[in-house]
């Protein structure tokens, strides 16, 4: 028994162990997924921890939050009006605040509205789209201030930039009328729009001002007054004119967008589409239809008036027809005048210009000729004076040993090979012949040598001894 019990005992120590184990991963596992999340870009965090403290997290990267909480706000908010079902009125597209995920298609932080009724300053209504997107600030301060006055990105969008997109959409709407919208000026209410959105709302007011009309109708029920009749209809119509309020410094007064307060700014404001309603627009067809009729007019009148100037213009093209048939004659026969004339010329200059070039050749050949005879006579005083130079330099010492050289292998050729007996027996003046005869004996052709060497060296005028001073 006491055995059975010592086996059993190691075997429940490991499955407490395993237990134990199991149970303190699911709770570092369950720490970290409270305390950890993943900053996505194009985000602005607000984390509180469980000390109370709060950050601001912009860049990209695993975040750590002890036990705490965070709010994630889109860096760029859009409000947009644009064409939907009947159903969805109103819609504001948001996901879970702490589940975000930029690679999604997160339409976070951003609004949709259906088309806005707007009203223009002549009383037309029509339904407008408009998209403004709006960038939050990042700078720590001014984002918590953000986060304290509206908590969330939707109260935001909800209580501070909707409003001010319908606001100002209607305000802008009021500055002027519909058909001058339509006339050109859409141009001008897009970037007026776009400037309330960031500078403020114009304080305006609107007056009735009437006009008279500069072209008057007139009757002619009275035949005595003849030409002088009386004016009939209205003369005169009444316009709206909105002037905007200026202040003391003569700019216009605004009513400041609250949004800007917090740093928020508005990066872009479009106006998409205008759709007016149905009577306008009846109204804009027959103005449009009448303008076409008086174009169309105006276009057979101009065509009456272009067909009475082509009958005139074609007598004319008749007669300057003949005329020019005439004058083409008269021309041709000129032209060949001139060609001859002008052929004539031109040959006789070109005989004068191959002269001048034969000319010109012939100067250029003598200077030629000339250049080179100086630069051989050059070329040949430079060579002598280099000669004079080394001559002078050594007394011609080079060519003398080389005089002396040729002389003595001369004398030593012609001593070779003289022809002389095996045996010469030389004699004294005692001797059976002259009296000091020479026999041509060594010593004797010897000294003859040395003789003419010495005259030799006499005639080329150089001491062969050298000079040991110098």
């Amino acid at each position: 028994m006491t055995q059975i019990l010592n086996n059993i005992k190691p075997k429940g120590s490991t499955i407490f162990k395993t237990l134990f184990g199991i149970i303190a991963f699911a709770l570092f596992a369950l720490f970290v997924s409270k305390s950890v999340f993943y900053a996505e870009p194009g985000y602005i965090y607000h984390v509180r921890t469980v000390l109370g403290s709060e950050e601001v997290v912009t860049d990209v990267g695993y975040k750590f939050f002890p036990l705490g909480r965070y709010n994630s706000w889109k860096r760029a908010m859009t409000v947009q009006a644009i064409q939907q079902s009947q159903s969805a009125r109103i819609k504001v597209i948001s996901r879970a605040a702490n589940n975000v995920n930029a690679e999604s298609d997160s339409n976070n932080a951003s609004a949709n509205l259906a088309p806005l009724n707007i009203m223009f300053l002549d009383q037309v209504d029509a339904y407008a789209e408009a998209t403004v997107r709006f960038s939050i600030p990042s700078d720590e301060e001014s984002f918590l201030q953000l986060a304290h006055e509206y908590r969330s990105p939707e109260n935001l969008l909800r209580t501070a930039l909707m409003p001010a997109f319908k606001e100002t959409l209607q305000a802008n709407a009021s500055l002027m009328t519909a058909e001058d919208y339509y006339s050109g000026s859409r141009t001008e209410f897009n970037s007026e729009f776009e400037n309330q959105m960031s500078q403020g709302i114009y304080l305006v007011k609107r007056n009735e001002i009437e006009t008279r009309a500069s072209k008057q109708a007139r009757a002619s029920a009275n035949a005595s007054l003849g030409t002088d009749q009386e004016q009939y209809g209205e003369g005169s119509k009444t316009i709206f004119v909105v002037q905007k309020l200026l202040d003391k410094n003569g700019l216009p007064r605004r009513k400041r967008q609250r949004f800007v307060d917090f740093g928020i700014t508005v990066v872009s404001a479009l106006v998409t589409e205008m759709r007016p309603n149905k009577k306008f627009v009846e109204r804009m067809q027959l103005k449009q239809k009448a303008s076409a009729d008086r174009a169309i007019a105006r276009e057979q009148r101009v065509q009456e008036e272009e067909q009475r100037l082509l009958a005139i213009a074609r007598g004319e093209r008749e007669v300057a027809e003949r005329q020019a048939k005439a004058k083409v004659e008269q021309i041709q026969k000129t032209t060949e005048a001139e060609t001859d004339k002008q052929l004539a010329i031109t040959n006789a200059n070109k005989l004068k210009a191959q002269a001048g070039i034969s000319k010109d050749t012939a100067e250029i050949n003598f200077e030629k000729a000339k250049i080179e005879a100086q630069t051989i006579r050059t070329l040949a005083e430079a060579e002598a004076y280099q000669k004079q130079v080394i001559l002078e330099a050594d007394n011609a010492l080079a060519q003398k040993l080389d005089a002396e050289i040729q002389i003595q292998r001369l004398w030593a050729q012609a001593f070779a090979q003289r022809k002389v007996p095996t045996t010469v027996f030389g004699g004294s003046g005692n001797g059976s012949g002259q009296s000091g005869a020479p026999v041509g004996s060594d010593a004797e052709v010897k000294a003859f040598m040395q003789m003419l060497t010495l005259d030799a060296a006499k005639r080329l005028n150089y001491q062969r001894e050298i000079n040991t001073a110098q």
